[in-house]
């Protein structure tokens, strides 16, 4: 096979999705270090691209109104793309691929029926759990692309890591000896660990001496965020507990999660992003299963899930109720089970042998 000397990546959205590409794109380049490798995505998520050193340019899928898809069609056409690789696969991108002229076209294989009879029937075909970062690459391997083992990436200019770190200092009193990130928002109500666990977990870390908590978030989820710092810090009688939630870009979120040894996080975006920064990660599954894939990759991390529940998975996206009514996919994990999985995979000691109990709880011993 010719090597492609033009190669156009699809994957339009979403964050998790789009940080999940980054081994292909990297991998990509290495093989084909000469060719132009073009990335087309929605404009609300481009900056986790556009500054990836193996990207040559940046496609902005701006309003998707009609005559822009035309137009991008036209465009695509008229690039004259040796290979094409659709990482999304959707009724747009399949239309923005079709009569493109592109030699080799290959599409993500995103095991849909099996999926769908795991969701519908409870019917496990999944022989092997495949993270999706390795479904991207498998779509390249006629290509002659190989997995390097690296993990993800997102790349951040020095200019916005200089900025944030100022933005931090300004807002954090001092060092600490510890610092905890914590994720309790997600797009779909049945991601998300109830509000007052969070709350729990975060009060008992702030109890450690000079630790902090760092809530992270969009705009949107600024005020749940807000109350739950505030929450931790009136139970907890300490300023532990910071809401960066709303305040800071994807690329800001990225070097804040640095200064933290464990994010924890529920089934989200933020989750990849935490992963790609190669931080430890404790993550919250309710009502999806790692099975879809998404689940931190390359990186030291723990998944809790409920895994004796029948009804589980009952989406593989997330829902805004539980159908059953009684959401035990995540009100039957507990704070504790939580904190254990912090305390082991961090090493911090969140429970401080007390003088009005003989009872001590140290599980970062275990």
């Amino acid at each position: 096979m010719r090597a492609p000397e033009k190669i156009l990546v699809i994957r339009l959205s979403s964050v998790g999705d789009i940080i999940l590409t980054s081994p292909l794109l990297r991998v990509l380049r290495a093989k084909f270090p000469g060719a132009r490798i073009d990335y087309l995505v929605k404009s609300e998520y481009a900056e986790l691209v556009k500054f990836n050193p193996h990207v040559s340019n940046v496609i902005q899928l701006a309003s998707g109104t009609q005559g822009e898809l035309a137009k991008l069609k036209t465009d695509i056409h008229n690039a004259e793309y040796d290979c094409i690789l659709d990482l999304h696969n959707s009724l747009r991108s399949r239309w923005l691929r079709t009569f493109s002229g592109a030699r080799i076209v290959r599409v993500v294989n995103k095991r849909a029926v099996r999926r769908l009879a795991l969701v519908k029937w409870k019917k496990n075909f999944f022989r092997t759990i495949v993270p999706v970062a390795d479904r991207y690459l498998e779509t390249a391997a006629s290509l002659g692309v190989e997995n390097d083992g690296e993990g993800l990436e997102i790349h951040v200019p020095e200019e916005i890591r200089l900025l944030t770190e100022s933005k931090l200092s300004r807002i954090s009193s001092g060092p600490a000896a510890a610092v905890v990130g914590l994720v309790p928002g997600a797009r779909h109500f049945t991601k998300r660990w109830p509000q007052e666990r969070f709350v729990e977990i975060g009060v008992q870390i702030a109890k450690m001496r000079s630790a902090k908590l760092l809530l992270f978030g969009s705009k949107e989820e600024e005020l749940v965020c807000s109350d739950i710092a505030q929450l931790i810090n009136s139970a907890s009688g300490s300023g532990a507990a910071i809401n960066l939630a709303g305040k800071l870009s994807l690329l800001e979120t990225a070097v804040a999660f640095d200064t933290c040894s464990v994010v924890v996080t529920n089934d989200t975006g933020l989750m990849h992003l935490a992963a790609a920064r190669k931080r430890k990660v404790v993550a919250i599954f309710g009502s999806t299963v790692k099975e879809f894939g998404f689940f931190p990759y390359g990186t030291e991390n723990i998944v809790l899930e409920n895994t004796g529940l029948a009804c589980r998975p009952c989406t593989h996206i997330g829902r805004a109720t539980c159908p059953l009514g009684h959401f035990n996919c995540m009100n039957q994990i507990s704070a504790e089970e939580v904190l254990q999985a912090v305390s082991t995979i961090s090493k911090l000691k969140l429970w401080e042998e007390s003088s009005h109990s003989s009872s001590v709880r140290d599980t970062a011993s275990r």
